[in-house]
């Protein structure tokens, strides 16, 4: 008897997961109001742009499959110098989804050295957050790359972490929208300089990202 009824309720589970994947499948992800990256602020506390925005070719593109990006520099007016790149995917329900430094540096002959953890303080007064932070070289070129991914009112440095929140929120708010932010810093005097500076303009990125970037 309590055979059959476990085999009642686990049919019954299974029917009921059935019709909420039908549903938010057939409903579909929320709509979320957002700017263009390309309207993103020429002028960050700071930094201003240096240069035109860098596109991407069609091969680059079709790897990407982002919704939108950005990838521009940016100079301080004591000559230091960045390059900023966020990548938005409007739903990663369709297979699109960040792509990690992780993955894609190493396989451009970059090498990832000192891993480890900084702390991004938005200029706005909002929560700090840990970013993921790194020493890359390639050749006889090094750079401090910081890096984490945001959306849907979180910044988390756990790409794990984050696969796990787009599932949840998926489900509790039909939104799997977010993006990767990479900042990237050439060291030229001291990776101590280098990785303020990446700090710096972190701290104003994260301030302007909410507008194009949901929470």
């Amino acid at each position: 008897m309590k055979s059959s009824w476990r085999f009642i309720v686990l049919v019954a589970l299974l029917l009921a997961g059935g019709v909420v994947i039908n549903s938010w499948q057939y409903i579909g992800e929320a709509h979320v109001e957002r700017k263009e990256l390309k309207d993103f602020p020429q002028q960050l506390g700071p930094w201003k742009q240096a240069g035109g925005d860098q596109l991407f070719d069609s091969e680059t593109l079709s790897v990407l499959r982002a919704s939108d990006y950005l990838s521009r520099d940016y100079r301080a007016a004591d000559g230091r110098f960045a390059n900023f790149y966020v990548g938005y995917y409007a739903t990663q329900r369709n297979g699109a989804s960040y792509h990690s430094p992780l993955n894609c540096l190493p396989g451009s002959g970059w090498v990832m050295n000192n891993p480890g953890r900084i702390t991004i303080k938005p200029m706005d007064g909002k929560p700090s957050f840990e970013a993921n932070r790194y020493l890359i070289e390639n050749g006889g070129s090094r750079s401090i790359l910081v890096y984490w991914y945001q959306g849907r009112g979180r910044n988390i440095a756990s790409e794990y972490w984050g696969k796990i929140y787009t599932v949840l929120d998926s489900v509790r708010m039909r939104r799997s929208d977010g993006a990767m932010v990479r900042v990237l810093v050439p060291v030229r005097e001291s990776e101590a300089a280098s990785l303020e500076a990446a700090a710096s303009l972190s701290a104003s990125v994260a301030t302007a990202l909410p507008e194009f970037i949901p929470n």
